[in-house]
């Protein structure tokens, strides 16, 4: 496919020295198996290895362009990310991708809450240049998004650059989970 979207994966762990295969991991996994959607998975335990990360998949990797799907998988509460018990609003989270994420998608797995503003979420998109941030309302821990709804979206993003209509489509084909974990966009 010409048109494809990659998906670039940070998640959150409690140690990366700790080398473990996560549900994550397992996830996008299926997911490249299954819609034929590529992704590259890294992990990070502090702020310093987000931005590293981040940087290396920016200036190193010269495939970056196709990388528009950048998964935040973190734990949180709402509006911040925990990363070494230390929390970082989406603000000092918009500083550290300044410029940086031009016509990308952000999406947070519901690991966190994200219920944001008008303002909040039209400062977050015009600092980081993203073309979307996308999490969910509620953090309702017996489902994990990243086994479910996040499947469905990335595949629906493949197929669909309009996200009014990818979101539209998400909801119809999975109202009672999208409604159950509180999707949103914010573009």
């Amino acid at each position: 496919m010409d048109n494809e979207k990659f998906i670039f994966c940070l998640e959150g762990v409690q140690d990366i020295d700790e080398v473990t295969i996560t549900d994550v991991v397992k996830n996008l996994e299926e997911i490249a198996i299954d819609q034929g959607i590529a992704s590259i998975h890294k992990t990070c335990d502090t702020i310093e290895g987000l931005e590293e990360s981040l940087n290396t998949l920016l200036y190193d990797d010269h495939n970056f362009k196709d990388y528009e799907i950048i998964y935040l998988v973190m734990p949180g509460q709402e509006n911040n990310i925990c990363l070494h018990d230390y929390y970082y609003s989406l603000e000092e989270i918009a500083e550290l991708f300044e410029g940086k994420m031009k016509g990308k998608i952000i999406h947070f797995a519901n690991k966190k809450r994200l219920d944001l503003n008008e303002d909040e979420a039209q400062y977050f998109l015009d600092i980081t240049g993203a073309r979307a941030i996308s999490g969910y309302g509620s953090s309702y821990n017996k489902i994990a998004s990243y086994k479910t709804i996040d499947k469905a979206f990335f595949t629906l993003y493949q197929e669909n650059d309009d996200l009014t209509e990818v979101v539209e489509e998400l909801y119809q084909k999975h109202y009672a989970l999208c409604k159950l974990l509180d999707f949103r966009l914010y573009y």
